[in-house]
């Protein structure tokens, strides 16, 4: 009688297989993610369905004129992909649960399937019948849209070679299995090998495949790690559930720019674009309010005015606490440290609290100098002009730098009514276009702050 299979522990991170257990993964380091699976002794996604053997053409040759984007409804969704869906591209949205994955890609879907043609839309969590509700309640309706409720891969593929359809969206791979897998639905094996099949669907009929991923509770795309580097976009939708506002996100794009950012706006009829979002970033900003800053930040191609705000409140405890959220917190250390070396402010003796309103998160160094006005505004007690923008990075001696794209910011500043900026002092020359503002030079911190809260 032949043995069983001796079982194995695979990471649910990075899908380093152990033949015992252990409490740390040594493929990623990670504590607790080794979980006890039995080896797949079936024919792996290498073997099953290979398809025609394909020939190597050289470069000049391929014809890429016919092979364009397909653009979907969404221009804010088009924005973040680089110009639209690539056909034949493997698409991942992850996003915590209720954030509104499934309606923006029912929204989405549902009217390419009315522009473009035949679109299917798998759902291994819904019945058909919740579906149609979701769509009835969001006002949606088409013809050419195929639901098809179903977890079994081999029926999905058997669907879509009957249908034929222009756009494929699965929802949610974790739900999807392999038949000839021994696996559970879910696991590391699953996970990667319906990936692996799915693409190869998508690369040989160049059919774009949305997948929905589900989310831990760190954040991240539930499952194996390879899973985002088996996909070609990776996008996550983000934003609080008791908040209307919700910010689409790409951390890899192969065919486009991951530096964009699309934002919506929860609505009763679904997921509405918000055409300008630095006017809505500063919708409630207060008037008069202490530690309270504009910046003007770039997301890829489109500038944002956001708001800054920063508290200082004196602290009972030895070690003073530093709070941030939407920034670095080694940026808000940095910039203390500075504030109090540079410039002479006791904060050693201060809690600090600072805050990027709307949920956005700045990774650039451009808004340094208005996260220092913020707190000095908070820590004397006095509010910074309502009608200024600031600008630059803030270096370790208290300097003040440039940053990129000056002539872009200032015109979207003087659209929104904005009427002053304050700048690094080796940017305001003759040559900079002011876009009617009126610009003020500062070279180091100390002088900015002085500028910033005067009067």
């Amino acid at each position: 009688m032949a043995k069983p299979p001796r079982p194995i522990f695979v990471c649910q991170q990075c899908g380093y297989e152990a033949s015992k257990w252990l409490g740390r993964c040594p493929g990623c380091n990670e504590w607790n993610t080794l979980v006890e699976s039995l080896p797949d002794l079936t024919a792996s996604s290498a073997r099953l369905g290979a398809g025609p053997r394909s020939e190597a053409q050289p470069l000049s040759r391929i014809d890429a004129e016919t092979f364009r984007r397909l653009s979907l409804p969404f221009e804010e969704f088009n924005r973040v992909l680089g110009g639209g869906v690539v056909p034949g591209s493997l698409v991942l949205l992850g996003g915590d649960p209720g954030i509104g994955k499934s309606t923006l890609l029912l929204q989405v879907v549902t009217q390419l399937s009315t522009n473009l043609g035949t679109c299917l839309y798998v759902s291994g969590e819904e019945s058909r019948q919740q579906i149609r509700m979701r769509a009835d309640r969001l006002g949606l309706s088409s013809d050419h849209l195929y639901l098809l409720s179903e977890t079994d891969l081999s029926e999905v593929l058997r669907s879509v070679d009957k249908i034929e359809p222009r756009l494929v969206v699965i929802d949610s791979i974790q739900t999807i299995y392999a038949e000839d897998l021994s696996s559970a639905a879910g696991s590391v094996a699953q996970i990667r090998e319906c990936a692996l099949r799915l693409m190869r669907v998508a690369k040989s009929r160049h059919i774009p495949v949305l997948l929905v991923g589900h989310v831990t509770k760190e954040g991240m795309i539930a499952g194996p790690r390879v899973l985002e580097h088996i996909v070609d976009t990776v996008l996550y939708l983000e934003g609080e559930r008791f908040h209307s506002y919700r910010l689409l996100r790409s951390v890899k794009n192969r065919f486009g720019s991951t530096n964009e950012v699309g934002v919506f706006e929860m609505t009763n009829e679904g997921l509405a674009e918000v055409t300008n979002p630095s006017q809505v970033f500063l919708a409630e900003r207060p008037q008069g309010a202490t530690g309270s800053t504009v910046v003007v930040t770039v997301e890829g191609t489109r500038p944002i005015l956001v708001e800054i705000q920063a508290l200082t409140s004196p602290t009972s405890l030895s070690l003073p606490r530093r709070t941030s959220n939407g920034i670095d917190m080694s940026r808000v250390l940095l910039l203390t440290a500075v504030l109090n070396k540079r410039v002479g402010f006791p904060l050693s003796t201060q809690d600090i609290f600072v805050n990027v309103v709307g949920g956005l998160k700045i990774g650039e160094p451009s808004a340094d100098l208005g996260v220092a006005i913020s707190i000095a505004s908070s820590y004397r007690d006095k509010p910074v002009d309502p009608e200024l923008i600031v600008l630059g990075e803030v270096g370790l001696s208290g300097e003040i730098r440039t940053v990129n794209q000056i002539d872009k910011r200032l015109a979207e500043a003087a659209k929104l009514g904005f009427r002053r900026g304050l700048l690094p002092r080796s940017v305001c020359t003759p040559r900079l276009k002011a876009q009617g503002l009126t610009l003020f030079g500062a070279g180091s911190v100390n002088e900015a702050i002085e500028i910033a809260l005067q009067g």
